[in-house]
């Protein structure tokens, strides 16, 4: 007899679904997986067989053949232990077999039976949902899978109580999705004194998810400035949830199934390999850039980022996806981001101050962000110069606007770019504009047409940095609720662009 379960493999974010067939036959007693699998899922076998003793179920003295199905996609993970025991306990007639071929499982098994929870539950819950099947999982993995809510999500603790569940003994309740998380302890901006420049830049950043760059001495307020990031943001949209949620899902970083509304802040330190910010190493897994889509990828000292790890930026940064080709995996993952990096203006980081700097200036300072290229450098939308604060100014009261008031603004500003692009396939917000978009919706009025015509001569822009001053300009526009950009929008947004221009 011949009996079937389904479960999934990983490529990237999507899960690719896997037929199970388990065969008993006569002959010399064996228990074989074919169908291209890994150690882990060869080693499957072991534990299944562990799992069944704990349970008082023995094997047959038979030949027992499990092949994974399709046999040239390769099978990775521990979380195929589930659907083999499943698929081989439809086999001996212990559970019924229709409803085994029409559930997708993953799991991993321990060795008294115990299921331990695994990864990429929810994507797993995705394709179930695609191909309208039940979804069985470890109970632990049970809360993030019910967020799909179109799929039936059976979460047992152990084997036996998926038995008593499939068998009809002792019905297990469907999962329910877990706690919606909730962003505890986010800085304030008002807690950061002056900078006010600073502080315009990053509100028009979080309105169109532009890419930023700050420069300035040590201790000006740089990773301050970027730690407040994520006060000003607005909340992720149930489409955005689930699509970052997806990506974390896979990296095991889902707590107790709660579903994150808030937008990822990832900061990197800067001895990180090329792997760990793009993805790649074993089984190509996502990297920073992808773990911080739909948010902020938050780099200090970017400068001493290595040089190879900068560049590889550049092509995701345009495109909003990275493909990870390596010899035996090509996996693609989404990565729209904001670039958010801070720097020194030199190595002893004290350029500008002629107290302090060094008798190597200025070749100082342009060696050292002469390590940011040309292109990459071209594709920040905002740069701005932070200066130091003097002491005697941080016992001064608190002025400046708290977090929520800006947050609101930002927030306007994105639901007016969310009307905008309802409805087109790629773009989201103003970032994302181009082409034809560019020409009808952020269009400067005469004047300012004249004046972006005007700096675009003088100090060389690139064909991107004209299209990026647009999209900033439209920003300012957004956050002023203007409905056209004009002239007093268009300079703002230049303002931010010549700052340590380094077109190309």
């Amino acid at each position: 007899m011949v009996a079937l379960a389904y479960t999934v493999a990983f490529e990237g974010i999507e899960a690719r679904l896997v037929e199970v067939q388990c065969a008993v036959t006569p002959g010399i007693p064996a228990f074989s997986i074919v169908g291209l699998p890994d150690k882990a899922v060869s080693e499957a076998r072991e534990r299944v067989r562990a799992a069944l003793t704990a349970m008082a179920i023995a094997l047959p003295s038979k030949r027992i053949t499990v092949n994974l199905s399709p046999a040239d996609l390769p099978k990775e993970g521990s979380h195929f232990d589930l659907p083999i025991a499943l698929a081989l306990l439809a086999a001996l007639e212990i559970i019924p077999s229709d409803v085994a071929a029409q559930t997708v499982a993953l799991g991993e098994l321990s060795l008294d039976g115990t299921l331990v929870p695994v990864v990429g539950a929810l994507p797993a819950a995705m394709a179930a949902a695609q191909e309208d099947r039940t979804l069985l999982c470890p109970h632990a993995c049970g809360a993030e899978a019910a967020w799909v809510g179109t799929v039936n999500v059976i979460a047992p603790r152990n084997l036996a109580e998926m038995v008593r569940h499939f068998s009809g003994q002792s019905v297990l309740e469907p999962s329910k999705p877990g706690e919606v998380q909730n962003q505890i302890g986010v800085r304030d901006l008002s807690e950061v004194k002056g900078q006010e420049r600073a502080k315009r830049a990053l509100e028009i950043a979080a309105a169109g998810r532009h890419h930023l760059l700050l420069v300035g001495s040590p201790g000006s307020g740089k990773s301050m400035l970027a730690a407040r990031i994520p006060g000003i943001l607005p909340p992720l949209t149930p489409t955005e949830a689930l699509e970052t949620s997806m990506i974390h899902s896979l990296s095991g970083l889902l707590d107790e199934g709660g579903i994150n509304r808030e937008r990822p802040f990832r900061e990197p330190h800067h001895t990180a390999s090329m792997a760990a910010i793009v993805g790649g190493g074993r089984n190509a897994k996502p990297g920073e850039i992808s773990l911080a889509h739909n948010g902020v990828l938050f780099m200090d000292e970017f400068p001493e980022f290595p040089r190879t790890v900068l560049e590889t930026l550049r092509q995701p940064i345009e495109t909003g996806e990275v493909v990870v080709a390596r010899a035996n995996a090509h996996v693609r993952y989404p990565c729209r981001f904001m670039l958010v990096a801070a720097a020194n203006p030199c190595k002893c980081g004290y350029l500008a101050d002629p107290a302090r700097a060094c008798a190597r200036v200025p070749i100082c300072g342009e060696d050292y962000l002469g390590r940011i290229s040309g292109p990459l450098m071209d594709r920040f939308d905002l740069r701005v110069e932070v200066p130091p604060v003097a002491f005697t100014d941080l016992d001064l009261p608190e002025t400046g606007e708290s977090s929520a008031s800006v947050a609101e603004r930002v927030h306007a500003a994105r639901d007016v770019q969310t009307k905008r692009f309802d409805g087109h396939p790629t773009a989201r917000v103003n970032a994302d504009m181009e082409g034809h978009l560019l020409d009808e919706i952020a269009t400067p009025d005469t004047e300012g047409r004249s004046l972006l015509v005007k700096v675009a001569e003088r100090f060389g822009l690139s064909a991107r940095g004209y299209h990026r001053v647009l999209r900033v300009a439209r920003t300012i526009a957004d956050l002023e609720g203007a409905a056209d950009v004009r002239k007093p929008h268009v300079a703002e947004a230049v303002s931010y662009r010549l700052a340590m221009a380094k077109e190309v």
